[in-house]
């Protein structure tokens, strides 16, 4: 019986000494807290599963949950472009955690993007509750072959798909002699009407253009146009010598489309309208590239103008090899066959191209050459173009 009441007591005891041990801790954290401060709130935390890839153009939706919401005041999903940009979207209820917040699809390029999950508490402390700014988390990107092309085409091309330019040219053939006499039309300085006279023409024009090119680089690889004139003077088939009726020209407009069909081979097309000094022309022209087409690459094609009953203009056959002769310097051997501008007979043209890059987007092309109809005669020819990409 003594033992039991003892056994009692003893339990009272400890377990006053345990309670008194208990407000003593109590009283000493009190002490720890400085005169006019209350003790620090826990810190939110924010539970988040990592995304590892997207695809491109798909928006990305973040997920998250948070503990002690009651001290977030927001929270951010700050990223990155591949751009370099840095933006931010907001953390909204949604989404089978909690919250989300939605990444745009535009933002998804590659070779990806990153992000960091920043929370702004109601005390106006910011702080990173996943990855940060300085270490962002990587989202790769994953694209399909065409894309790689182009962004590997693109940066080639410094990122530059449009290109504007302006080019000239002056063409001598020589003098061109006709082989049958015609007889003279009434009103001419150097013969009689109805004298017969054969035909002689110094032949010669200039022409010069304005052009632009935008370059989408997937399947169609460029198109653009251009616009430009012709005038000059030769021999012309005529059924009586009027020295007017030598002088030709045309004002013109094409509109022109290249088609990627394997890396090394493209087909490029081009429809062309006219008003030359008989009247309304069309006509067209094509060409394939065999090789680099911003390098190396052997060019074949032609080109009529003045196809049906329309007013005539002449045709022309060529050939271009584009050789890379350096960083910046692209040398062009090119022999074309045409009998432009509305000639009796044709003529072959033998030309060589200098192509530099400037830097900054501009480059310039010099040419020079020899053309002629008739062994007996031929002349010089020269031109450039100043080119700007942007």
């Amino acid at each position: 019986m003594v033992t039991r009441t003892f056994v009692k007591t003893l339990a009272v005891f400890t377990a006053v000494a345990l309670s008194l041990a208990a407000r003593d801790a109590e009283a000493q954290k009190a002490e720890d807290i400085p005169p006019g401060e209350t003790p620090k709130p826990t810190t939110p935390r924010v539970h988040h599963a990592p995304i590892a890839s997207a695809e491109p153009g798909t928006k990305l939706v973040l997920e998250a949950s948070f503990e002690h919401a009651e001290l977030i005041r927001n929270v951010l999903a700050v990223y990155q472009t591949s751009l370099g940009e840095m933006k931010a979207v907001p953390f909204q209820r949604g989404g089978e955690r909690g919250y989300i917040a939605v990444i745009p699809g535009e933002a998804l390029k590659a070779p990806g993007i990153g992000y960091t999950i920043e929370v702004e508490q109601t005390n106006g402390t910011r702080f990173s509750a996943f990855a940060s700014r300085q270490k962002l988390h990587p989202v790769s990107v994953i694209e399909d072959r065409t894309d790689a092309k182009e962004r590997a085409a693109l940066s080639r091309l410094g990122g530059r798909r449009s290109v504007v330019g302006v080019a000239g040219e002056y063409v001598g053939f020589g003098t061109t002699t006709g082989t049958i006499p015609i007889p003279c039309a009434a009103g001419q300085a150097t013969c009689q009407p109805g004298e017969e006279v054969v035909p002689s023409v110094d032949e010669q024009y200039y022409r010069v253009e304005a052009s632009y090119t935008y370059r989408p680089l997937r399947t169609v690889s460029e198109f653009g146009f251009r616009l430009g004139l012709v005038r000059g003077w030769s021999l012309v088939p005529l059924s009586e010598y009027n020295e007017e009726r030598y002088k030709v020209g045309l004002n013109f407009g094409a509109a022109r489309i290249r088609f990627r069909v394997l890396d090394l081979w493209h087909l490029e097309t081009e429809l062309q309208t006219s008003v030359t000094e008989i009247g309304f022309s069309v006509g067209l022209g094509a060409s394939t590239l065999i090789g680099d087409p911003y390098g190396s690459k052997l060019i074949l094609g032609f080109e009529s103008l003045g196809l049906g009953d329309s007013a005539p203009f002449g045709n022309r056959f060529y050939s271009r090899l584009d050789l890379v002769a350096g960083d910046r310097v692209l040398v062009s051997p090119i022999v074309e066959v045409t009998d432009m501008p509305n000639a009796e007979t044709y003529g072959v043209r033998l030309i060589g191209e200098v192509g530099i890059a400037l830097g900054r987007g501009f480059s310039v092309q010099l040419r020079g050459g020899y053309q002629a109809r008739r062994s007996t005669s031929g002349g010089p020819g020269f031109g450039g173009s100043v080119l700007y990409a942007f």
